[in-house]
């Protein structure tokens, strides 16, 4: 994920990149399918539209042009060409380089704050073994997912930042699910090998996890292919964090714990040989 990202890059969006943004109010409801045609086809690059609101609100999104404000201006004139009488135009703004430099740094900020917060909340809850693991496994879904985005060239915007957190939020949860069930087991299984016992939380918790993810699947998939080109980034962001949280959850943050020394709760630390027997039995 990070050497894609080097090499590639992310398709920013409009919010990190720049661009005009023109609200305006058409005389009926249903055009938005038809607007979006009819401007895609100007050349101005990137074009976004989406309704918010009531259904005869929409805002449109240009990509920056090049040439300063007369390319800009030229922009929203070849807009207002196209599309013609009955339409108001209620709104007119220039996304500029500061505006998008600050939306993309309090979005990096947003992830790195979530993170943190997380990791807080882990490590008060648990043993710092739990919170190590739950971060690395977190850090491997955020990861991934900015991977993914600079390998398929998908538009990365706000509502991607938006994905991200919530995939943070459901990652951690899930792996909140089976550190609970091992911390359990670790007070109940004292004789039991940690291999063993880590291995039996897993299968414990396993089909409430599946359950759980296939159906969060079933909605995400719904919204991916009926929701629209507007939130089609959002969508996959979240089908891809939920399948690869889910695999985090199971194949990382618990396997991990093989590998932190984590107590037993009897009073005494294993070695690191006891550890390393564990792990390759």
């Amino acid at each position: 994920s990070i050497a894609l990202f080097v090499a590639r890059d992310l398709n920013y969006g409009i919010d990190f990149q720049g661009g005009i943004l023109i609200e305006v109010r058409v005389d009926k409801a249903g055009k938005l399918g038809e607007m979006r045609q009819q401007l895609s086809n100007l050349g101005l690059g990137e074009v976004a539209l989406q309704e918010f609101g009531a259904p005869t609100d929409i805002l449109i999104r240009i990509q920056k042009q090049e040439g300063g404000e007369k390319a800009q201006q030229a922009a929203i004139d070849k807009v207002k060409k196209e599309l013609g009488p009955g339409v108001e135009y209620r709104r007119t703004e220039f996304v500029g380089p500061k505006v998008s430099e600050e939306l993309f740094r309090d979005g990096v900020l947003a992830v790195v704050l979530a993170i943190v917060g997380i990791l807080i909340y882990i490590w008060f809850r648990f043993e710092w073994q739990f919170g190590v693991g739950a971060v690395i496994a977190l850090c491997h879904d955020v990861l991934t997912t900015i991977g993914i985005f600079a390998l398929t060239g998908i538009e990365f915007n706000l509502s991607t930042v938006a994905a991200i957190l919530t995939i943070a939020g459901y990652s951690i949860n899930d792996t909140v699910v089976v550190y609970d069930r091992v911390r359990e087991n670790l007070r109940k299984y004292k004789t039991l090998s940690l291999f063993e016992l880590l291995n039996n939380s897993i299968n414990e918790t396993l089909s409430r996890t599946v359950m759980t993810s296939v159906t969060t699947l079933l909605a995400l998939l719904s919204l991916y292919i009926l929701g629209g080109e507007v939130i089609r980034g959002f969508s996959f962001a979240m089908i891809w964090g939920v399948v690869i949280g889910t695999y985090s959850s199971v194949c990382l943050a618990v396997p991990l714990l093989l590998y932190l020394n984590v107590n037993r709760g009897t009073g005494r630390t294993k070695s690191d040989g006891e550890v390393a027997q564990e792990a390759s039995s």
